[in-house]
């Protein structure tokens, strides 16, 4: 197929490399040239040479001085000789002048010189003896200016890749410090993330996608008078989407898109942080309408004149001092949507939260039962199952989990079946999956002496018992006496997904944990240390009761919880000491109400208690309806059935996860810790 004529020919690229090659082909050709290296001149030695010379065969000798070599030249009756044959028939020479036939390497030229007169005395010869020096000036001037030239190559290459190829603006300082890392999405090459790939966050979805209709369409907002909104921040626990949020907007919105994370502000050179914050937001300003997204921004949105104990200059608080100028200030960016994210938004500067810098603050929460199916599908879409896997089923199972952790389960799920050489992932691949995730990987060949196996399957039948028996404690799913992770046994349970928590329940809960010391207790009339946990669980559950929620009547409805976060940066509690002591009596009051009434309970079902740990120790791992078969249907079945699954909790078990009321973090497990851990 011919070519079209017009067409024009793509001539090749110069490159700086072509020249640095025909240097090196020129020198290398130089170095055969200036040696002779094609020159008729073959090694002779001493010996052979006084030979020649008694033979009347050398018609001058040349002696180069500063090289300890002598050059010989052959007479033309000589050259016609067999023996000089070989150098004879040589006629081929690069160089100019007069070639000699044989070069020599000397020793000492005294006795050098002194064999050559007594051997032209003896046989009263003419042959000429010359003195001489040789220097090559292209190599002497390469050895000279060699370093220099390495030296300013080197300088030159350093500079280069320091101020990215010579770049005006901030990019053409010394270092290229000042200038911004946030990286530009392209959406023709990098990988691109829809609204149809963040499943759940219906709320969070709905603002950003505004901002990208907004960015799309703005007349559509501004013919009623509405003005752009300055930024959105993002805020959540970890692993609910926030990022992902993030890359959605930028595979879906069709303007420029930033991409950077806090920490890329801040070096160790002083001012380079606001150098690369301005020079962020002139890009930006270049390519509006634009959007800039910046990760973790609590790197350094902290709030000011916290901690600076020195006195000295905050390089990240002159970063984010450039930071709210850039969001609003005289120089207001017009179409620059600033887009953050971050899980800490307690320690946020109060200035960066007004309106006017970020108009919108998003919450991005754990996902409740009807998101977690969602999540679920979007995750399962690249993993072949075996079969029509009940999603609902697995949300139920998840509690608490975030789309990160789904996604670490579908995960694990397809690893579990190729490790069991299966073709496809199944259902229980998936329950052992959560299990590994949240109780850590078995360890069947840890060696557990016959008495201690005994008190764990007692321990982790009194969890059991009482928790089956109690009312608003959560209901079991399986127990293991199996070790896994650090715990010796576990107990998993499928809490309710509640969005309020009373005092009855949270003491049912406590009581369900000290089940199994209650049951040692019972059974041995003795404890052991495989209760850590469980202690460490209620006592901060009965802490938050008292000094959070307001639940004790002695304390009164009062709370010393700050909401801001600044309360740690404090060295006074907010209470006196008289209120502390009152505190520390109500939490053991608490507690030791709870235990009591586990030993109670426990008591009462010794038997159907004993049976349950025989058949644990038989079986190691029981079920749900082994507990059915044991204790009968659960008395109070009915009223979970009738609350349902779409709901959250509250996890008072822990104070730091009742700091945000509407967090939830349910505990699905409890597991005796070995105390040698």
């Amino acid at each position: 197929m011919a070519k079209d004529s017009n067409t024009p020919q793509k001539k090749p690229r110069f490159s700086s490399w072509w020249i640095y090659g025909v240097i090196i082909l020129f020198l290398i050709g130089y170095q055969f040239i200036g040696n002779d290296s094609f020159s008729p001149t073959s090694k002779t030695t001493t010996s052979e040479l006084q030979e020649f010379l008694r033979n009347g065969d050398i018609d001058k000798i040349l002696i180069i001085t500063n090289a300890r070599q002598a050059k010989v030249f052959l007479t033309q009756e000589a050259l016609a000789k067999d023996v000089h044959k070989d150098v004879a028939d040589k006629p081929f020479s690069l160089t100019s002048g007069s070639v000699p036939q044989y070069v020599l390497d000397y020793g000492d030229l005294q006795n050098f010189e002194n064999d050559i007169k007594k051997i032209k005395q003896e046989n009263n010869l003419d042959t000429v003896v010359d003195y001489d020096t040789e220097s090559n000036v292209l190599m002497e001037l390469l050895f000279t200016l060699l370093p220099f030239v390495l030296i300013i190559g080197i300088w030159i290459y350093l500079m280069r890749r320091m101020s990215g190829g010579g770049a005006g603006g901030a990019g053409g300082q010394i270092f290229n410090i000042g200038k911004s890392k946030a990286k530009l999405f392209d959406e023709k090459t990098d990988t691109r993330t829809t609204f149809k790939d963040v499943a759940g966050l219906e709320g969070a979805k709905e603002e950003v996608e505004e901002i990208v209709e907004f960015l799309k369409n703005p007349d559509k907002y501004t013919s009623l008078g509405g003005k752009i909104p300055k930024g959105a921040l993002l805020v959540g626990p970890p692993g609910t989407g926030k990022t992902l949020l993030a890359k959605a907007v930028a595979g879906e919105a069709k303007v420029p898109f930033f991409s950077l994370s806090g920490s890329d502000f801040v070096e160790m050179f002083v001012g380079v942080g606001a150098s690369r914050v301005r020079d962020l937001f002139k890009q930006a300003k270049d390519k509006s309408p634009s959007i800039i997204f910046i990760d973790e921004i609590d790197a350094i949105g902290r709030a000011r004149g916290k901690n600076n104990f020195t006195g000295s200059n905050d390089e990240r608080e002159n970063t984010l001092n450039q930071l709210l100028t850039e969001m609003d200030g005289f120089g207001s960016n017009t179409n620059v949507i600033v887009l953050a994210a971050t899980n800490r938004a307690d320690v946020l500067d109060k200035a960066l939260m007004r309106a006017g810098r970020f108009d919108r603050l998003i919450y991005v929460d754990l996902p409740d039962i009807r998101e977690r199916k969602e999540i679920f599908e979007v995750h399962l879409r690249p993993i072949k199952t075996a079969e029509t896997l009940d999603l609902d089923f697995l949300a139920r199972q998840t509690p608490g989990f975030s789309g990160a952790d789904i996604a670490n389960v579908c995960n694990e799920a397809a690893l579990i079946a190729a490790r069991k050489e299966k073709k496809a992932v199944t259902k229980q691949d998936f329950l052992d999956a959560v299990d590994r995730i949240v109780g850590g990987l078995e360890k069947k060949n840890k060696i557990i002496t016959p008495g201690e196996k005994k008190t764990i399957a007692y321990h982790e039948a009194g969890h059991a018992t009482v928790s089956w028996m109690l009312e608003h404690a959560a209901p079991l799913v399986k127990v293991t006496i199996v070790p896994r992770g650090q715990s010796l046994g576990a107990a998993w349970y499928l809490p309710e997904e509640r969005l309020l928590v009373r005092p009855e329940q949270m003491k049912d809960e406590m009581c369900a944990t000290l089940g199994g010391r209650a049951a040692e207790k019972v059974i041995f009339d003795k404890i052991s240390t495989g209760a850590l946990s469980d202690l460490e669980k209620v006592t901060k559950q009965a802490r938050a009761m008292v000094t959070i929620y307001g639940l004790n009547d002695e304390i009164g409805n009062v709370t010393f919880y700050d909401s801001s976060g600044q309360s740690e940066y404090g060295f006074t509690k907010p209470y006196s000491e008289e209120t502390a002591r009152k505190i520390d009596a109500e939490i053991s009051k608490i507690i030791e109400e709870q235990y009591v009434r586990a030993i109670q309970v426990l008591e009462e079902n010794k038997d159907k208690l004993e049976v349950l740990a025989d058949f644990l120790l038989e079986k190691e791992v029981i079920f749900k309806e082994d507990l059915e078969r044991i204790f009968g249907k659960r008395p109070f079945e009915k009223r979970f059935d009738a609350l349902g699954q779409e709901k959250a909790i509250i996890p008072p078990e822990s104070e730091e996860a009742s700091e945000d009321p509407e967090s939830p973090a349910p505990e699905i497990s409890e597991e005796p810790i070995d105390e040698t851990k």
